[in-house]
């Protein structure tokens, strides 16, 4: 039985909050759980203390028993000190402005200053 760190989405429609939970990694997102060990609510501020809120034995238990994060929960984790900190790749450069545009900025930028 695999175990997962994830989150349960338990908010009314656009109004999310989500519990951190322990489940089964074939449980549905908002199925069953084993235990809830923390809570996460976007919809306060990045620095409001109550935002993210972990119970630390709890996850450091479940990790010691082979629990495994999601991204985002790592990514939780990762700054609360619980888990090291989730290397992510770099985003594409697909996105980047073409050659044409890097010019015309380059060029914009040396009639400025």
């Amino acid at each position: 039985m695999g175990l997962k760190i994830r989150l349960a989405r338990a908010g009314a429609k656009k109004r999310p909050y989500y519990h951190i939970v322990v489940a089964d990694s074939r449980s549905p997102r908002d199925g069953r759980f084993i235990e809830q060990v923390g809570s996460y609510n976007p919809m306060l501020p990045a620095e409001h203390a109550d935002r993210i809120r972990l119970k630390d034995e709890r996850i450091t238990h479940w990790i010691g028993q082979g629990a495994v994060a999601t991204d985002r929960v790592a990514k939780f984790l990762g700054k609360a000190g619980l888990a090291p900190m989730p290397v992510f790749a770099e985003q594409p450069k697909q996105s980047a402005p073409k050659k044409k545009a890097q010019e015309r900025a380059a060029a914009a930028a040396a009639a400025a200053g």
